[in-house]
């Protein structure tokens, strides 16, 4: 696998190991975090080691965890997911975990880099996402890395009693037909 680092904002992507299982569960867990996901159950430590056998050993899911450069510090996650070899798609997703690390460039930077991976190593043609339609920060944050939006579900999954708009995006392959 080639090394996915962008220099401007200091960061790389490694692949995601067992020993960070705990910190990923940290994360995920911190209010932040789980309340930017559709899916808002709290993590457990064996729902992720279940997660890793049975989604990324198989290889229907590609996990890769943030660092810094200078530091190895871990920031956060991304990831691919219903990984569709037929097709050549898949779902994106990423999480920032650690708050200083939030409103630098560092989401747009990691999502750049895990779409040259889909499209260089995956040979993707199509990676998708769906976001809150309120989480604005994210959605430019996605336009600036090169997804488009592509549609609005409205009133698609009801959170806390409250339904809310997802709004679907989607990056091509700018390499394929």
């Amino acid at each position: 696998m080639k090394e996915y680092r962008e220099d401007e904002a200091g960061i790389y992507l490694r692949l995601m190991t067992y020993e960070d299982t705990d910190k990923i569960v940290a994360w995920r867990n911190s209010p932040m975090v789980r309340s930017k996901f559709i899916y808002q159950a709290p993590f457990t430590r064996e729902g992720h080691l279940h997660w890793v056998h049975s989604m990324v050993e198989t290889g229907r899911v590609v996990q890769f965890i943030i660092c810094e450069q200078e530091s190895h510090r871990m920031l956060g996650s991304v990831y691919i997911r219903d990984i569709d070899r037929t097709h050549h798609k898949a779902e994106y997703g990423i999480f920032i975990g650690e708050p200083d690390a939030r409103g630098r460039g560092i989401g747009t930077a990691a999502a750049k880099l895990m779409l040259r991976y889909c499209f260089e190593e995956e040979k993707l043609h199509r990676v998708y996402l769906r976001a809150f339609a309120d989480n604005l920060q994210a959605v430019r944050s996605y336009e600036k890395a090169g997804f488009v939006r592509e549609g609005l579900l409205r009133e698609d999954v009801c959170i806390d009693g409250e339904y809310r708009d997802i709004i679907w995006m989607a990056a091509l392959n700018p390499g394929k037909l």
